[in-house]
């Protein structure tokens, strides 16, 4: 793995290039350690997480640039090794589960593993042949894909000196201002989010925003129609079924409005919203089917010409790793799959008579695998996988094994449906780790696309990331779960963590097994999932636009403080956009536009890093917290929230609106230097 000296696309006498190197990958494992175990530990402790691609990007390009002969697709190794090892420690929303029910009281370190890493690795396999339909081939938006590339290019000193100059101020000025925000919120001087619960007729609803500037970030860089779409299901979720929902149930006596509205929010809603999102992914798989075929027909037809003429008879886009390696990988992984499910299903039913259920789970592992990271990927795609709603998709999974456990055992006592629950979640880990590196490889890879990366590297550093994150993930949930314990779980304290999409995944188990499920809740979803379906085709035939399906489920499944910015970011990015077009020299103006609102991302995310370290280390949920209660928190936050985001669109048309025009390079060199 020493310095790489493929030559620039393929085209004998190019400069050699650094790309996936010992230095790079050395680096991406210590921020694998880092950013891994600060996700774990505050995704339990306070109930979020960070996005580590951009973080690990800038890290790593102060960090190289000490360093001779560095370059951007060297840069662009680190943060991928880093961000699909960030990624992977969404496996909190699952793992916990088997504690939570009684059948792991701490986290088996070999066990727990080898969960983690044959899902992952399943998922870099799953989503390569994935890269030809949604990435080279699709006009998906890929947001953090894009800023992630527009960091690397402005570190990297790509385009002309005028417009390097200016969208590196853009990028810095923005970033700068976003930490702030969030730094102001954590010193309890301004609202981290605003929110009013009040009456609708005989139910209720809350108003409520984050006020996170990523997602202004975000919306800019996702555009309208996906914005659109979102804010379709916001009011579906919002102004109609909340309210509905609220008003067929009292508030129970002594209850807090507001804490009524969340629970009937997250107890029936996301389930009407999980059923959309069903729906909507199953649209999606029949939509890229085709592209996905061709996909895979391109990659057989790379394999024969790497065969004939070698690596460098590829263009470069082609060099992905081999398509038979791919198969070969996935059919082998089902050898360790069968041989964990066999460990697993000692006791209960399923030890009577294992090999069914044992090839059933299997074959479920196969067929999900590749429906999964297809509509993972596409979520990615459609508005970042930092925003996918990943615990839906650990929703259907659950669902899916759990009614194949429900149909070969029926009804069972209470300690055979505790194994029959356990063995869910224990699938449903698997295909979880599938899901979460599908959903970011493909951003990655759409990365690569846009800096010059060759694809296999970047796919082999994916599996790099995937087994460091592994390594770290299990003594860092063993470690919480000693320290606090799990809410709901056999002797959990007062302090116990609440890790609520573990425990709504289980209750998900536990309720299919007992027959205790709402299914007229994922009913509904599915109906509306169909409605959307229709009126999105109708858009487009008519050519009055598009309403993606994935986008409303997903507007109605999440929470509104995590989604009411990112259609207004889109609104706003959009209305930047039609100035820069009738203003003339377009192409600048947008990419600055497009620096400015990575910016945002760059600046709270990188806060997000720093914040993470502040917990572990005074454990505290709200360390820097200078005073308890500020009065004026909410109302001066909103204040300074929109006049901090108006003031920088303000600045950024200033600054396009003063440059010469010229012709930005699009594509950085393959041998672009980042010192």
């Amino acid at each position: 793995m020493a310095t790489t000296t493929t030559a620039a696309a393929g085209h004998p006498g190019a400069m050699p290039l650094r790309e996936l190197t010992v230095r790079g990958v050395i680096l991406g494992a210590i921020l694998t350690l880092l950013f891994t175990a600060a996700n774990v530990y505050l995704g339990l402790k306070i109930g979020i997480t960070f996005a580590t691609s951009i973080p690990a990007a800038v890290i790593s390009m102060a960090v190289l640039r000490l360093a001779s002969n560095a370059t951007i697709q060297e840069n662009n190794i680190v943060q991928t090794i880093a961000s699909a090892a960030g990624t992977l420690s969404a496996i909190i929303f699952v793992l916990p589960g088997l504690v939570m029910v009684g059948w792991w009281t701490g986290f088996p370190y070999w066990l727990s593993v080898a969960i983690i890493a044959i899902g992952g690795v399943l998922g870099v396999m799953y989503s390569v042949p994935l890269r030809r339909a949604l990435v080279t081939g699709s006009d998906l938006p890929y947001p953090e894909g894009v800023a992630a590339a527009e960091v690397l290019k402005v570190g990297a000193g790509v385009g002309g000196a005028e417009e390097n100059r200016k969208g590196l101020r853009a990028i810095t000025l923005s970033s700068i201002v976003s930490a702030a925000y969030a730094l102001l919120a954590q010193l309890k001087f301004v609202a981290a989010e605003a929110a009013t619960t009040f009456r609708v007729g005989a139910g209720a609803t809350t108003l409520s925003t984050s006020l996170s500037m990523a997602l202004i970030g975000v919306g800019h860089l996702v555009g309208l129609a996906v914005g659109i779409a979102m804010f379709v299901g916001l009011l579906i979720s919002w102004a109609g079924l909340v309210p509905w929902l609220t008003g067929l149930t009292p508030v129970p006596v002594g209850a807090e409005l507001d804490a009524f509205v969340g629970g009937v929010f997250r107890e029936q809603v996301r389930f009407i919203g999980a059923g959309t999102i069903g729906v909507a992914a199953i649209w999606t798989l029949l939509k890229i089917i085709g592209p996905i075929a061709k996909g895979v027909t391109g990659a057989l037809a790379a394999s024969k010409a790497r065969k004939t003429g070698g690596q460098d008879s590829l263009a470069l886009s082609e060099r992905d790793l081999p398509i038979g390696l791919i198969g070969g990988t996935i059919l082998l992984s089902m050898i360790p799959i069968g041989l964990l499910l066999s460990a697993f299903a000692q006791s209960g039913p399923i030890a009577a008579n294992p090999g069914p259920t044992i090839g059933l789970s299997i074959g479920y592992i196969l067929i999900v695998g590749v429906i999964i990271a297809s509509v993972c990927g596409y979520m990615a795609g459609l508005i970042g996988a930092s925003n996918s709603p990943i615990s839906g998709v650990g929703i259907l999974a659950v669902l899916g094994i759990s009614l194949i456990l429900a149909a070969l055992f029926g009804r069972v006592d209470e300690t055979s449906a505790q194994s029959l629950v356990a063995f869910a979640l224990f699938v449903t880990a698997i295909v979880f780790g599938v899901a979460t590196i599908s959903n970011d490889n493909l951003q990655d890879l759409k990365t690569g696309q846009l800096v010059g990366a060759t694809p296999w590297r970047q796919q082999v550093a994916l599996i790099l990331g995937v087994l460091f994150g592994s390594l770290v993930i299990p003594p860092i949930l063993d470690l919480l779960n000693s320290a606090f314990g799990f809410q709901g779980a056999p002797g959990a304290s007062e302090n116990a963590l609440a890790a609520p999409q573990a425990a709504l995944i289980s209750a998900i188990a536990q309720g299919v097994l007992g027959g205790s499920l709402r299914w007229d809740l994922i009913s509904y979803g599915a109906l509306i999932g169909v409605m959307v379906v229709i009126v999105d085709q109708v858009l487009r035939r008519t050519k009055r636009g598009s309403m993606p399906p994935l986008a409303v489920g997903m507007g109605i499944y999440l929470p509104m403080a995590l989604t009411l910015l990112i259609p207004l970011g889109a609104l706003i990015g959009h209305l930047y956009n039609r100035w820069a077009k009738r203003s003339g020299n377009y192409e600048f103006k947008e990419r600055l536009g497009v620096l400015m609102a990575t910016g945002l991302i760059v600046g709270e995310s990188l806060f997000g890093v720093a914040f993470a370290g502040v917990v572990a280390a005074t454990d505290s949920d709200a360390p820097l917290a200078l005073v308890d209660e500020f009065p004026l928190a909410v109302p001066l936050g909103l204040l300074l929230f929109a006049a901090a985001i108006a003031y920088l669109y303000n600045w950024t048309r200033r600054n396009a609106a003063s440059a010469a025009p010229h012709d930005p390079a699009e594509v950085p060199p393959r041998e672009a230097n980042v010192r």
